[in-house]
C-alpha cells in the first residue's frame, strides 16, 4: 500500500515537474513574467492526485487515466508557444549551441570554476546557449517517455491485469515512436514560417496525444463475460480490434496521411523520407480496413448459422 501510495505520488510530480519546466522556457522565450500563469494549468493535477489517494488509494480507472490528461492539458500549451514563436524566428535563431555531438555537449557543459555559486549563477546561460529546436525536441521526448514511465509506476486500476497493461505498454512505446517522428520530420518541412501548416501539424500532433489517457486499445471485457449470443456479443469479443483500428483510422494514420499528402500535393514539397512516411501511412491504414472487411465477414458467418438454424420438431409416430 505504501508502495502504491509512493508511485502515484512520484509519477505526478514529475508531471508537474517537467510541465514547470516547459513554462520556465516559454518564460526565458517570450521574456515575458506573465506566462508564468500558465503554471497554474498544473492546480488540477494537484486536486486529482489529492482526491486519488484519499478516495482510490492512489489506483488508476480501468479505461481512462485522469492523471495523464491532465498531464498533456499542462505541457500541451507550453509546447503550442515554443513551437509558434521558434517557427516565427527561425532567421534569427542561429547563434546556438546543437545537441549533436558528446563534444558539443561537453562544451556547454564545461565550467571553469566548480563552486556551486559558480554554477547557479552561470546556469541559465548554460540553457540559454541550446537551440531552440533542441529545446523543443527534448521536451518532446521528455513528455512521451515520461507518459510511458507514468503508467507504468501508476498503480494499476480495478479490473486490469500485468499482462494488459505490459501490452498497453507496448503500445504506447510505439504510438510515441511515430509521433515524435511525425512531429520532428513533418515540422522540418516547414521552410518558410507558414502559419496555417504549423496550425495543422500541432492540431494533428494534439489530437494523436489523446491516445495516451485511454486505455480500450488492450483493457476490454474478458471473453468469459461476452456469453451473449448474436452480433452484441460478436461485437464485445471484436473491441479491441475494432478501437485499434478506429485509432489508426481516425487518431493516427489516417491523420498522418492526410497532413503528409498536404504537404506533398498543396506545399509542394517532396523528398524521399516524406514520400516513405506517407506509403507506410497508406499501408496502415488500407491494411486496417482490410482488418475491419475480416472481422464484418466473420461477423456474418457467425451469425449465419444461429439464424437459420430450424426448431426441431417432435417426429415421435403417435
Amino acid at each position: 500500500m505504501i508502495l502504491k501510495f509512493i508511485c502515484a505520488i512520484l509519477t505526478r510530480l514529475s508531471f508537474i515537474i517537467l510541465s514547470i519546466i516547459g513554462v520556465w522556457r516559454v518564460k526565458h522565450v517570450k521574456d515575458d513574467n506573465v506566462f508564468w500563469f500558465l503554471s497554474l494549468l498544473c492546480l488540477p493535477l494537484v486536486v486529482e492526485m489529492i482526491i486519488t489517494l484519499k478516495r482510490r488509494k492512489g489506483k488508476d480507472y480501468k479505461w481512462f487515466s485522469p492523471a495523464i490528461l491532465l498531464f498533456l492539458i499542462t505541457i500541451i500549451p507550453s509546447i503550442w508557444i515554443l513551437e509558434l514563436h521558434h517557427q516565427q524566428n527561425k532567421m534569427q535563431e542561429l547563434q546556438c549551441k546543437k545537441l549533436d555531438s558528446w563534444e558539443n555537449i561537453a562544451k556547454i557543459i564545461s565550467l571553469n570554476e566548480t563552486t556551486a555559486r559558480h554554477i547557479f549563477k552561470n546556469v541559465n546561460e548554460l540553457v540559454s546557449s541550446v537551440c531552440a529546436d533542441d529545446w523543443i525536441l527534448g521536451l518532446h521526448q521528455c513528455l512521451l517517455v515520461l507518459l510511458i514511465l507514468g503508467k507504468w509506476l501508476l498503480p494499476l486500476g480495478g479490473g486490469v491485469t500485468r499482462d494488459e497493461l505490459s501490452q498497453l505498454l507496448l503500445i504506447f512505446v510505439g504510438t510515441a515512436a511515430d509521433i515524435l517522428e511525425f512531429t520532428s520530420e513533418t515540422l522540418l518541412d516547414v521552410k518558410e514560417y507558414s502559419p496555417q501548416l504549423v496550425y495543422i501539424i500541432l492540431g494533428i500532433w494534439t489530437w494523436c496525444m489523446l491516445q495516451f489517457p485511454l486505455h480500450l486499445a488492450v483493457v476490454t471485457s474478458r471473453p468469459e463475460e461476452s456469453l451473449e449470443a448474436g452480433s452484441d456479443s460478436m461485437l464485445r469479443r471484436r473491441s479491441t480490434a475494432m478501437w485499434s483500428i478506429v485509432e489508426s483510422l481516425f487518431i493516427q494514420d489516417g491523420p498522418f496521411l492526410v497532413v503528409r499528402l498536404t504537404v506533398l500535393i498543396h506545399y509542394n514539397i517532396f523528398h524521399q523520407m516524406l514520400v516513405f512516411f506517407a506509403i507506410k501511412n497508406f499501408l496502415v491504414v488500407i491494411l486496417h480496413l482490410y482488418w475491419l472487411c475480416v472481422i464484418c465477414q466473420d461477423s456474418r458467418t457467425s451469425t449465419t448459422p444461429r439464424n437459420s438454424t430450424s426448431i426441431p420438431c417432435n417426429t415421435d409416430e403417435a
